[in-house]
Formats: C-alpha cells, structure tokens, sequence
C-alpha cells in the first residue's frame, strides 16, 4: 500500500479511470456473505450492512454465487473501472498480452462492459464512465456531511514481479496517468507507481513485489474500510479466514491488514 493512498468520504466518482465498484462470484456463498458481514460489521456504526451494502444503503462490492454462467471468472475481487471507450480498451488490453474473460454488448452491439485479465492474471472490469447524474445524491461527498465514513472502495493495488510492463499496461488500457512514489528495500531506493484519473487524484497503485509488499498475492486487492480494525482482525480468523499479512503505525497499532477470505480469496481492510 502506497503512502499516496487517501480514502475519500465519497464512494463514487464519475470519471475515466476511477473505480466504480467492485465484485466477484464465489462457492459457499452464504458462508462467505456471513463472513464478509462479520469482518466488515465492527464498531459502534459500522460502514457496512449485513447484505454488503454500505451504511447509506449503496451497492459498492458484490459477493455473487458462483453458478455455471460466472464459472469462468477467476476468485478474485475485480474492480469495475470507469473508461472512455470500453470496446478500445478491451481490444488494446488483448493487444498487449491481455486476455478478454466476458464482453457485454448491449442489442446495438455496443461495449456495455467487460471482464479482463491482465499479462499478470489480475482480473479488473471497465465500463463507461458514469454521469454524473445518474450518482445518487446521498453518494456525493460535497453533499451533506462530507466528513461523515461511509463503506467505500478506500484503495486498490496490484503487488506484481515486473511493476513497469504492469504500469505500462495500465497507462494504455485504462488511460491512467502516473505518479512515482520513492519506495525503499533494506536501504536500496526504487519507485511504485500511483495511477491518477483523469483529474489527477489517485486512485490505486502498482507496487514491485519487494520490501513491503514482498509475498503479496499480483490480484487487485481492495481496501475496505471498518469501523474497528483491531475487532475486525479478531474476526477473521474466528470466522475461517487468514491473516496473511498486518502493518503497524509508530505506536504499535494496525495501520491496515491484508487477508484471505474462508475461500481463499485475498482483500485488506483499513480504519474506517
């Protein structure tokens, strides 16, 4: 996880390059579902509802059942990315050693939406970009009480061997900007990389697979804010997940926590 990474109040922002939502299909979903209500749930107003909405009542991540028709999709969390043309970006994704796993076209045969893989395996969706009106009012992080948290897509990253190809892949399929963020390993200096939307805010990261990020899994991992991260910790486990790796502030305490899920599937969570 980046230094760059700001959790915004808001959680939605219509824009090429922001993420939307996020989903995936999994076996033993009622198992799953109670766990991710459980881990996410904690605190005395938790950001998230039992059904996996957020506390104003909005769909942000979804935990679909993994029937025959979703049999395809890899078990990992895929974030939905807003782009400008999502036929150009499937077709240069492909392009540059991509794979297309679904491609929706509505009854015009127009882009609608897609699932991809990238070089790496790291599944993503695009889709077009929101408008702007069609964002809920209670959603709007300049509307109402701004500061109050709210369950959100607080941050993603991908931790991958080959951090520039990735980037690269990124800057051209999507139509990210980037910006350098000086990392260091046991003292030797290198750069991850913050990938900007189209205004310029960072949205999510790509990381070398070294220092801090050394043993993470080259899958998108969500960021997902909780109420009380030391509770929710408690949780996880009790709950059948595992904890795969914990980061600590300069007073001990957890800064944020990457996990898997009963089903293996990795996430992390953050302060709320």
């Amino acid at each position: 996880m980046s230094d760059d990474a700001a959790a915004k109040p808001g959680p939605f922002h219509p824009q090429a390059g922001a993420v939307m939502s996020a989903d995936i299909a999994v076996p033993e979903h009622a198992r799953e579902v109670g766990f991710y209500a459980r881990v996410l749930g904690t605190g005395p107003a938790p950001l998230w509802r039992d059904d996996l909405m957020n506390n104003l009542g909005l769909p942000i991540i979804g935990l679909g059942e993994r029937t025959e028709a979703y049999a395809d999709l890899p078990l990992q969390w895929m974030p939905h990315i807003q782009v400008a043309d999502v036929a150009a970006s499937a077709g240069r994704a492909v392009e540059l050693g991509g794979r297309e796993v679904m491609h929706f076209r509505d009854a015009n045969g127009a882009s609608a939406w897609a699932v991809l893989l990238d070089p790496n395996g790291a599944a993503f969706g695009i889709l077009p970009v929101v408008p702007a009106e069609a964002i809920p009012p209670e959603a709007n992080p300049d509307a109402g009480d701004a500061a109050a948290p709210v369950g959100r897509i607080a941050w993603f990253d991908l931790t991958v061997p080959d951090a520039a190809a990735t980037r690269d892949f990124y800057r051209e399929v999507i139509g990210w900007s980037v910006h350098e963020v000086a990392m260091k390993d046991r003292g030797d200096p290198y750069a991850d990389y913050a990938m900007l939307a189209e205004d310029g805010t960072a949205v999510g990261g790509v990381c070398h697979a070294r220092g801090v990020n050394t043993g993470l899994p080259p899958v998108w991992l969500l960021y997902l804010p909780v109420g009380d991260l030391a509770e929710s910790l408690r949780r996880v486990e009790a709950e059948g997940g595992q904890l795969l790796k914990t980061m600590n502030g300069a007073d001990g305490t957890p800064t944020y926590a990457v996990i898997r899920d009963p089903v293996g599937v990795p996430f992390a969570i953050v302060p709320g």
